[in-house]
């Protein structure tokens, strides 16, 4: 039987039930400092001097990190666990944030959106594996894509404040209220427990090292006493010490390429498209913008947010337990590919909100399966760095979308460029048919 969001959390445990408010409030304050700079962007490029390729190039700066930082903040989850590699990266983009609006000049706007960007990586793979392994396998798809959705809000939230300092402020006072997610580490390290799963296979490493310590141990004794010391072979997996190739070996080699292609596409899209929709609905149209207000364009983007994101977000859960995982991914990315063309070539008002809000639902939905499909595949002595690499690896590779497409927005328009956004979401839609269908499997 099929059960909403409210019945989801009554059926869960305290504790499930906390470490998926850890990983949304993560999810949804790193949305909320991420997407900032977008909201400002064109007022940075105009005290700071920057065209719409240095502007692009700075978040190209931030998307790198990020894939860099999902890698690191993955060895250190399967190394010191799950809720202290979470903690750390809330607080690294939060500080990184208000650090930002200290900026005189854009070289010191890239170092720190470039560290920013560490953080930001960081805080999805390691929020998305304690919520899999801490949530029942029947309820997995539902809680992630829960997880997920707060991306939503964390964006309309940085459009509401946005809107409303600028109203009474610059921009420097926008990025110094992105300080205020650090807040949040003080109650996830009070009240938020650790992966049970992450414990119970670190404690069975420990183990496992301990005996391989007292068997050299008495191997060393017997050969001092003149007794031929026995070949042992003990095989010990460390916690953060697995090979990295092993992500490139069976069963697991293809489905990391595929994960990695569809991510990289799909993100490309994304990045391309939602970092230049703010700055594409504010500026002049004689410079390839709609020419939109402050509040008319806080008011599209908050209903972008809400409407289209968060309810597309959600949806995937749901689509995925009733379709399966690869149907699901086929059919956002696709239809998300289909829109984008359409809504590049919108002109009034209205069409650009509804247009804009279903491209929203598709095209950002489908990530709630990104964080699912991978947790699902890979077990768990490596899960953190898969999904590290297979989401933020991508996200590295995809640093070039905000620069490409405000080079491309430079030369040829704004709306010409958003094609090329339509034409990725195809291309990850091809990607995800080539996913194995992991749908009711348990984590090992």
């Amino acid at each position: 039987m099929a059960i909403g969001p409210i019945q989801l959390l009554r059926q869960a445990t305290t504790e499930q039930r906390r470490t998926l408010l850890a990983a949304a409030l993560g999810w949804m304050l790193d949305a909320f400092d991420a997407m900032l700079y977008a909201l400002v962007l064109a007022y940075v490029m105009r005290d700071l001097g920057m065209s719409k390729k240095t502007a692009g190039f700075l978040y190209t700066l931030t998307l790198l990190a990020s894939g860099i930082g999902g890698m690191l903040f993955g060895f250190l989850a399967d190394r010191i666990g799950r809720k202290r590699a979470l903690m750390l990266s809330i607080l690294t983009y939060s500080i990184c944030s208000f650090a930002s609006g200290l900026s005189t000049t854009v070289l010191m706007l890239a170092v720190f959106r470039f560290i920013l960007g560490l953080g930001m990586g960081g805080e999805w793979n390691t929020g998305a594996t304690l919520v899999a392994e801490t949530w029942p396998d029947e309820l997995r798809a539902k809680a992630i894509a829960l997880v997920q959705s707060s991306w939503a809000i964390g964006y309309a939230l940085a459009a509401l404040v946005a809107g409303i300092v600028l109203r009474f402020a610059n921009w420097r006072m926008v990025f110094f209220i992105g300080i205020l997610p650090a807040i949040v580490t003080l109650w996830i390290r009070r009240s938020v427990p650790e992966s049970q799963m992450w414990l119970d296979h670190h404690a069975a490493t420990e183990r496992d090292v301990s005996a391989l310590e007292a068997q050299q141990h008495d191997d060393g004794s017997s050969s001092r006493a003149g007794a031929p010391a026995p070949h042992v072979q003990v095989s010990v997996d460390l916690p953060g010490s697995s090979s990295f190739f092993l992500l490139f070996r069976p069963p697991y080699g293809k489905s990391t390429i595929v994960l990695l292609l569809l991510n990289f596409f799909g993100l490309f899209a994304w990045w391309g498209l939602f970092t230049w929709i703010p700055p594409y609905l504010s500026l002049p149209l004689e410079q390839g913008g709609r020419g939109f207000s402050v509040m008319r364009t806080t008011t599209l983007l908050i209903v972008l947010n809400l409407f289209g994101m968060f309810p597309g977000y959600i949806s995937f859960g749901w689509v995925a337990d009733h379709l399966g995982r690869r149907k699901a991914f086929t059919l956002y990315l696709f239809a998300a590919g289909l829109l984008v063309p359409l809504y590049a070539m919108a002109r009034s008002q209205a069409v650009v909100l509804i247009l804009g809000t279903v491209v929203a639902f598709f095209g950002t939905g489908f990530f709630s399966g990104c964080g699912l499909i991978a947790s699902e595949i890979f077990p768990t002595h490596v899960r953190a760095r898969a999904l590290g690499f297979t989401y933020n690896g991508a996200r590295a590779l995809s640093c070039v979308a905000p620069w490409i497409i405000g080079w491309v927005g430079q030369t040829k328009g704004l709306s010409w460029a958003f094609y090329l956004c339509g034409a990725a979401f195809l291309l990850a839609s091809a990607m995800a048919m080539q996913l194995p269908e992991t749908k009711g499997k348990k984590l090992e």
